[in-house]
């Protein structure tokens, strides 16, 4: 991908350069530095600095993301012909390595304005002080287990850790890898047992999403009384239906007839002729296609991907399951408590692939939907958004300053002028924010994309981000009321949307819970309305603090 990214650039520099060549020639004519910027945190940060003594554009332009941008013909030709090139990271311009690498400029100053800022960040964050060690003790497990039963787990630190993320992991045996458990993020877990014996472990992790500690494997017995653990699909569901009356529990019957559906269904997608009859079943029955839509082009840990299954046809079958694997590799597993046309999971950061399974009555397979990938993007775990903290935004002002004097030494005593007057109001922008803030009560906000990181951090506020509030999928009044109960612990009067954001599903879910929506600038895209109210990166900062006001009180 990326030789092919080089080389698509390399043909366009050569088709556009005969074009770009007058334009270029235009601007050293004028005798002042060029400055090329990403995107517009940095096209501001630059400008401040260089005042009028260079020529700063912008690549990524009103309405765009700099996520997905792709530069153009006429990018790479400015680059190629500029004296300095700002960027924030490859973890918010993924393409700005493939750029770089490509671009023939032997002169080109390169300001990364993350160097050195993600370390003095951690280092603040820390206070360099170190946890102490934590002890994990799993209780509540059995002697042995049916198929069917309901696992009832605790994780136990020894010590009263204050951190509150847990992950709970399975593996079948000491030589498979450990497997994340879907939608478990508390000390407690309930866990349907399925066939075979497992091991079971729980992580905590800090809130930097960090793992913190872990506790030892705990092994889960499955002995069903005489039946082989990994006997035949039908053998399964028959002594699962057997269990299910002679231990006659309303709850523990759901759960085994939920775990019959599931486990079932998801052996049958493997090798065998009840693979085969499935999908010639499907195939008789003239079964149109599914379609799942509201697929996001990533997702960031923690978030909740809502997606549809759509079925291009009518038909009275309601039975849905759905399925996932982590590789084309891996089997497909059945996901608990996914059974309608809608899927709701809080992913717990790794990349899978999913698909949606129709039922008929017989519980024989309907239709299938094609698989589809789903992309956990943490920007190597790292957040982006530095520039969203005006204190962290100093230094970053700072290393587009030392750039410019290396690229025009002559130009020091303007630079390190502007950036003194520039991080001054920066400095003054941040004390307001920690006046305003610091006696509140209420810190908790609540946010549909998770970009507000550093500046939570640097406030001592928490971030909540509400992921799923897909602009193609309605949210189901499971989700709807999950948020209920989030807005109602946290007494949240605010959902905050990125401002230039889809805010329909916003306003739903805000009419559904008895609360109000506001926008928050995070300045990835330079908006229509940053334009159109001449809003500078001083000015929309302001107006944040204003509307977080609304609900941090």
């Amino acid at each position: 991908m990326k030789k092919w990214f080089g080389l698509m650039l390399v043909m366009s520099t050569i088709l556009y350069g005969c074009q770009s060549s007058d334009e270029n020639s235009e601007e050293n004519t004028e005798g002042k530095l060029s400055v090329v910027t990403s995107f517009y945190p940095m096209y501001e940060f630059a400008r401040q600095v260089a005042g009028e003594r260079a020529e700063v554009s912008l690549m990524v332009s009103a309405g765009e993301d700099a996520h997905h941008y792709e530069p153009s013909a006429k990018d790479v030709a400015k680059v190629n012909e500029a004296d300095v090139f700002v960027y924030s990271s490859e973890e918010m311009e993924h393409w700005a390595e493939s750029l770089l690498e490509t671009t023939e400029n032997d002169k080109l100053v390169v300001a990364r304005t993350a160097d050195g800022v993600e370390s003095a960040h951690s280092h603040e964050h820390s206070g360099g002080e170190e946890q102490e060690p934590v002890n994990i003790e799993i209780q509540g497990a059995a002697e042995h287990y049916h198929t069917g039963d309901m696992i009832k787990l605790s994780a136990v630190t020894d010590n009263g850790a204050d951190f509150e993320h847990w992950h709970w992991y399975t593996r079948k045996s000491a030589d498979e890898e450990w497997v994340a458990i879907p939608n478990e993020f508390s000390s407690e877990l309930e866990y349907l047992a399925s066939i075979d014996n497992f091991e079971v472990r729980a992580v905590l992790f800090d809130d930097n999403h960090r793992e913190f500690a872990e506790s030892e494997p705990v092994k889960i017995v499955i002995d069903n009384h005489g039946e082989t653990p990994g006997h035949g699909e039908e053998e399964a569901h028959e002594h699962g239906e057997e269990e299910e009356h002679e231990h006659g529990d309303e709850a523990g019957h759901e759960h085994s007839d939920e775990h019959s559906d599931e486990e079932g269904h998801d052996h049958s997608h493997g090798e065998g002729e009840e693979t085969n009859h499935d999908h010639e079943h499907g195939s008789a029955e003239g079964a149109e296609s599914v379609e799942i839509i509201g697929l996001a082009d990533h997702y960031h840990t923690g978030d909740v991907v809502t997606l549809v299954a759509e079925l291009q046809g009518e038909t009275d079958y309601q039975h849905w399951h759905w399925y996932s694997r982590s590789g084309e590799n891996e089997e497909w597993e059945a996901i608990s408590g996914q059974e309608t046309d809608h899927f709701e999971y809080k992913n717990t950061g790794e990349s899978f692939d999913v698909k949606a399974v129709l039922l008929d009555d017989d519980h024989n397979m309907y239709a299938e939907s094609e698989p589809i990938s789903v992309l956990i993007d943490d920007h190597e775990n790292k957040d982006p958004h530095i520039w969203l903290d005006p204190v962290l935004a100093q230094e970053q002002v700072k290393i587009i300053r030392d750039a410019l004097i290396k690229a025009d030494p002559d130009g020091k005593e303007v630079y390190e002028k502007n950036t003194e007057a520039f991080n001054n109001e920066l400095q003054e922008l941040h004390e307001d924010y920690e006046a305003a803030l610091e006696d509140a009560e209420k810190r908790v906000f609540v946010v549909q994309h998770q970009a507000f990181g550093y500046l939570a951090d640097r406030y001592d506020l928490e971030q909540i981000a509400i992921g799923g509030l897909s602009t193609e999928v309605e949210p189901s009044p499971s989700r709807i009321a999950e948020i209920g109960d989030l807005v109602k612990e946290h007494k949240v009067p605010i959902i905050y949307y990125q401002q230039g954001a889809n805010s329909s599903i916003a306003e739903t879910v805000a009419a559904e819970t008895g609360t109000k929506t506001a926008t928050l600038f995070d300045l990835e895209v330079l908006s229509k309305e940053l334009e159109e109210k001449d809003l500078g990166y001083i000015e929309a900062m302001r107006e944040n603090l204003e509307s977080l006001q609304l609900s941090v009180q």
